[in-house]
């Protein structure tokens, strides 16, 4: 055999090897972003069933305190910006995430301000109808959290692919880029005061 075919066979070799790697390192990226845009779908899915429960929810406290107009009048505001704000799971940016997380912490404390009406209303509290639905509301936070959970730990994994050497190489050919995670509200970080 001469020289030059064995040359031309390793490289030809190299290049078929070098062609495969790519070609999984790419595969293994695009499931990676499809798994996080998944989770960020299912993310969006619990924030709007408890968007959906809000309407029944001041129909309730209406009924009982209507006079707590301006309380209702922000729950129905915070709902209407929180659920205005669409997010690409393509473009989700740091800034388009913390946009959309800031939209649903205004409504979170808009529904907290809700809630607490029942105690100056005891009818409301002994409410059926109420109670559903506040277990409903319990149970769409639970669905929330767990929900932003699976989606850090996606953006994590995917992440953790598109920064390592060498798939960092194949990223930056082919254009993939990080993706944001949730992050504790700011609140969170101060322990709340309790008084006796």
């Amino acid at each position: 055999m001469k020289k030059s075919s064995i040359v031309l066979a390793v490289v030809a070799a190299v290049v078929i090897l070098l062609f495969f790697w790519v070609k999984n390192t790419y595969n293994g990226m695009v499931t990676m972003d499809e798994g996080v845009n998944t989770a960020w779908s299912q993310v969006e899915n619990v924030y709007q069933r408890r968007a959906d429960l809000i309407p029944n929810l001041v129909a309730t406290v209406k009924g009982y305190a209507g006079h707590e107009s301006s309380t209702l009048e922000s729950v129905v505001e915070a709902r209407s910006k929180a659920t205005g704000i669409t997010v690409d799971p393509e473009n989700l940016t740091p800034e388009r995430l913390a946009e959309f997380q800031q939209a649903q912490g205004e409504l979170g404390a808009a529904l907290g301000r809700l809630l607490l009406l029942q105690e100056n209303y005891p009818d409301l509290k002994a409410n059926e109808n109420f109670l559903a639905l506040q277990q409903q509301l319990e149970g769409s936070e639970n669905r929330i959290a767990v929900e932003r959970r699976k989606f850090n730990e996606a953006a994590r994994a995917y992440n953790i692919k598109i920064r390592r050497f060498p798939g960092n190489l194949v990223a930056g050919m082919f254009g993939f880029e990080a993706k944001p995670y949730f992050e504790a509200d700011s609140s969170a970080a101060t322990a709340p005061k309790v008084e006796f």
